[in-house]
């Protein structure tokens, strides 16, 4: 294939992908991206460990 077809293929891909625009659910995204405050990080590993802060000594900074 020569060098005009390959790049007239290019072309024509990259006009494709440039007009392409998905269907987005903006619903779906807002409920994603503002999660309430309730569902905090809640560390289920730490019962496991002993806490290291709870020693005598002052903590080192």
């Amino acid at each position: 294939m020569g060098r005009g077809r390959q790049k007239a293929k290019h072309t024509k891909l990259a006009r494709e992908l440039k007009s392409f625009s998905p269907d987005v659910d903006y619903a779906a995204l807002e409920r994603e991206l503002t999660h309430s405050t309730d569902d905090q990080y809640v560390d289920r590993w730490a019962d496991m460990y002993d806490n290291e802060d709870e020693d005598d000594e002052p903590a080192r900074v």
